[in-house]
């Protein structure tokens, strides 16, 4: 399967049966969304910089994207997905609502996004979402976890490949987004150098023994 980045919090998963997009956006952020198709969509919750499903097509296999945007399990077009309970804010909720975070299995691949998490998680938390094979979190603060406690729920679920999102760019809308991190400080402040690619392809057999850090150019 491949993993491509679209920006933001969005990426495209590609696999043998399917393809799913996850948290579209609104170029309310500063910037378009590249045109995108897909057989599965997944919102981890209902903001406009996560949350865009009109942005994306079907596929020749299906019309009419499945989306799904609460918590539970799903089994579509030979994909599982499983969405366990979260929050935006290290107050349950009570500054920005709830998160989903999506466990999505395609070709035999876990891939985890965090969505907006705003806050470290709890071991039952953990338990629910299970391994993980690529994860993909926000480092950016500010509206999520920031970059030290990123590196510290990724250390604590171990997962094989971490990759960095919603963090802030030159293209960011400056009104929003200018406190939050960028790439470079979550790398200076975890001390890490990490692998560069324009798209990653994974197999199922094949992943890393150790953590690896990959940072995805936007496509």
């Amino acid at each position: 399967m491949t993993i491509s980045y679209l920006g933001h919090s969005c990426f495209k998963l590609k696999g043998k049966t399917a393809s799913v997009i996850m948290d579209p956006y609104d170029a309310y952020v500063g910037f378009a969304m590249s045109s995108q198709a897909a057989d599965i969509i997944t919102v981890s919750h209902d903001h406009k910089d996560h949350s865009a499903v009109a942005k994306i097509k079907g596929t020749e296999t299906r019309p009419e994207p499945f989306i799904i945007n609460a918590s539970g399990e799903y089994e579509v077009g030979g994909v599982s997905v499983f969405g366990v309970d979260t929050f935006h804010d290290k107050e349950e909720g009570l500054q920005r609502g709830k998160n989903i975070i999506f466990t999505v299995i395609v070709d035999g691949v876990r891939v985890c996004h965090f969505g907006d998490l705003g806050h470290l998680l709890t071991q039952e938390q953990a338990n629910a979402i299970g391994m993980v094979d690529v994860l993909l979190i926000p480092v950016g603060g500010v509206f999520t976890i920031d970059p030290e406690e990123a590196m510290k729920v990724a250390r604590f679920l171990e997962p094989s490949i971490v990759i960095p999102m919603h963090y802030k760019t030159d293209q960011h809308e400056v009104k929003v987004f200018s406190e939050l991190a960028s790439l470079e400080d979550f790398l200076k402040a975890n001390d890490i150098t990490p692998k560069l690619e324009k798209k990653l392809k994974i197999e199922a057999d094949k992943m890393p023994e150790e953590m690896e850090l990959v940072v995805l150019e936007k496509n």
